[in-house]
């Protein structure tokens, strides 16, 4: 049982280890001590494991294909300092509002990296894109393709026709966008009127196609299924309209490792697989090569950010289940209440301790869902332990709210033993500025 717990390191940041007080340290930071700094909830961030996985993603693609441009899905985590080291690190920035748009604007990212997705774009979303000269627009819809014919009267924009394939990528139906029965993406009835809009409207610049499976796939069949289709699509284009498809997107949604006994498939099998059938299908089909976008969120961040708490009320019902309350919950980590999502946690102060207790960890908002973990075993725990849950790095703070008038936990960065707040807590002044008296 004790090693079982210790083994749940595995799925915390690669820098994650027991130090000499005993505790939990991640970036060679002591997690307790960053708790009684900053208090709780807390969110830490891996900032070296960050950066090696953004080479990582880099690397394993460009190697195989060159023509590879990685784009971080910054709706999986975003604040400057994120935005800041994606920068640095070479890639590109996929957005899916304005809002996003605008954070990436005041981090001085690089506009012609960004592409801007996303099923319901307005108008003035479309012409900040525009007047801020972004990189791509991936349309969704012959309603935005619309839109865009006014739009870019006054300066052309390169584009991406966001396709549906219609596979299912076997993944929680919340997280699907690629099937026939999906808010996201072109339906195969209208792929030709598209293609036919864009090519006759001045100003607009199609470059290529687009598809998005879903996300945390832990298979690579559906990306060789999609590419298929695509391909045929693009060759039937080719023929049809005398295009040619110069850039191809296959979106994001590499799996990742949450659970111990999880073993999705690596990076590098995803991109061994996905380059192999792009090339083959191509040489097959004679179609010229074209660049290759990737767009993972997730599978950057998600294992190198973890959220930790502080144990409060703890309550024990016989024969039932015994309730471990902390003092954050949906409101900074809403995945299991909507979609089941399972988690792995450490008491961070005693994480060698001998797990005995089948415990249910509970947060503290007004709501009979406000869970965490339905059901993990712990040590005998305690009122003022610290409780860590791996793989928080991704959808968690992005979802965060203000439910019951909490505030939205901080974030720090850790690094070679250094810490550093790149975003404080909220406060009341922070809750009610948009309120008028």
């Amino acid at each position: 049982m004790k090693q079982q717990t210790i083994s749940r390191l595995e799925v915390f940041p690669p820098s994650a280890a027991i130090n000499e007080q005993r505790h939990l340290a991640i970036g060679g930071c002591d997690v307790p001590a960053l708790a009684a700094k900053y208090g709780t909830p807390l969110y830490i961030y891996d900032e070296q494991g960050i950066r090696d996985r953004c080479r990582e993603l880099r690397q394993e693609f460009i190697s195989r294909y060159p023509a590879t441009r990685v784009l971080y899905a910054c709706k999986a985590f975003t604040c400057l300092a994120m935005l800041k080291l994606v920068a640095e690190e070479g890639l590109g920035l996929d957005v899916v509002s304005g809002g996003e748009l605008a954070y990436a604007q005041a981090a001085g990212f690089p506009m012609e990296r960004i592409s801007f997705a996303g099923n319901n774009k307005s108008a003035r979303e479309l012409e900040m894109a525009r007047d801020l000269g972004i990189g791509l627009v991936v349309v969704d819809n012959l309603y935005e393709l619309e839109m865009l014919g006014d739009i870019t009267a006054k300066r052309p924009v390169n584009i991406l026709l966001r396709l549906s394939p219609g596979i299912d990528p076997h993944t929680h139906r919340y997280n699907t966008t690629g099937t026939v029965d999906s808010k996201f993406g072109l339906p195969r009835a209208q792929w030709d009127e598209a293609v036919t809009t864009a090519l006759a409207v001045e100003g607009i610049n199609l470059l290529g196609l687009h598809f998005h499976l879903g996300s945390n796939l832990h298979e690579v069949e559906p990306y060789l299924e999609a590419i298929e289709v695509v391909l045929k699509y693009a060759a039937e284009v080719r023929e049809q309209f005398a295009f040619d498809m110069r850039v191809l997107s296959v979106g994001g949604g590499f799996g990742v490792r949450y659970l111990v006994n999880e073993q999705p498939p690596g990076i590098g099998v995803f991109a061994g697989a996905i380059t192999e059938r792009l090339k083959e299908g191509c040489r097959a089909l004679r179609l010229p090569a074209p660049e290759l976008i990737i767009e993972p969120g997730r599978a950057v961040v998600a294992q190198y950010g973890t959220g930790v708490y502080t144990v409060g009320a703890i309550k024990k019902i016989p024969r039932i289940r015994t309730y471990v309350s902390v003092d954050g919950g949906m409101g900074d980590n809403i995945r299991q209440p909507l979609y089941g999502f399972v988690q792995e946690a450490l008491l961070a102060n005693r994480p060698a301790d001998v797990a005995t207790k089948k415990v249910t960890i509970a947060g503290k908002y007004c709501e009979s869902g406000d869970i965490l973990i339905k059901e993990t075993t712990l040590p005998e725990p305690r009122p003022g332990d610290i409780l860590a849950m791996a793989g928080s790095g991704a959808y968690a703070l992005s979802m965060a709210s203000n439910y019951n008038g909490n505030y939205r936990p901080p974030v720090v960065f850790v690094k070679d033993g250094k810490d550093r707040l790149v975003q404080r807590r909220e406060t009341i002044e922070d809750l009610i500025r948009r309120d008028i008296a």
